[in-house]
């Protein structure tokens, strides 16, 4: 009893506060090495109709950001909107669509994004 007792004093309760809500994940001690969270997260690309512009980000719910960047609600987005999505990949983690997001964002892996959807 005592060893169980002290394996859940172990287990750290993690409280990720995102888009006002609480999302609630039990980890083990190592958390560094482990992904604390688990729900589907997706990487889209947006280009701007307005200037050519891409735009790489991710988010848990596609259509509603690319809602919000039409409407202008996103501040790094606003000045260019309307956006059309390109596409968009689905990740089951959060960390694993965010570092995909980065591999994306660098510029050799913009310019394949142009040259695979004919942009100038």
């Amino acid at each position: 009893m005592l060893i169980l007792l002290a394996l859940f004093v172990n287990m750290i309760l993690l409280v990720v506060w995102r888009s006002s809500k609480a999302e609630v994940c039990l980890a083990a001690p190592d958390l560094a090495k482990r992904d604390k969270t688990f729900m589907e997260c997706y990487t889209y690309i947006l280009l701007s109709l307005k200037n050519g512009d891409l735009y790489i980000g991710s988010t848990e719910n596609v259509e509603n950001r690319v809602n919000l960047h039409n409407k202008g609600k996103v501040k790094s987005t606003k000045a260019n909107h309307p956006w059309k999505l390109l596409e968009d990949f689905k990740f089951r983690s959060r960390s694993e669509a965010f570092r995909y997001e980065k591999f994306l964002k660098t510029h050799q892996q913009k310019d394949l994004i142009r040259k695979k959807y004919n942009l100038k």
